[in-house]
């Protein structure tokens, strides 16, 4: 499973679950939001990531919201 801000990569080395982050140098929060935001998207990410690795996939699938 990969947690990704470019997904396209993670598409060509296969890996099987992709998980869209939010950017390239912050891929798990966002320092420009309050804290308690950026806590709550942390939170949802991680939750997402979770859910993927409980998933069944039998190709690449890209855990979108």
């Amino acid at each position: 499973m990969h947690v990704a801000s470019i997904v396209p990569i993670s598409l060509t080395v296969g890996a099987n679950r992709i998980v869209p982050a939010v950017a390239i140098p912050y891929p798990l929060g966002n320092p420009e939001l309050p804290e308690d935001e950026e806590r709550e998207l942390r939170l949802k990410l991680v939750k997402k990531a979770l859910r993927a690795l409980e998933t069944e996939v039998e190709k690449q699938t890209v855990f979108e919201e």
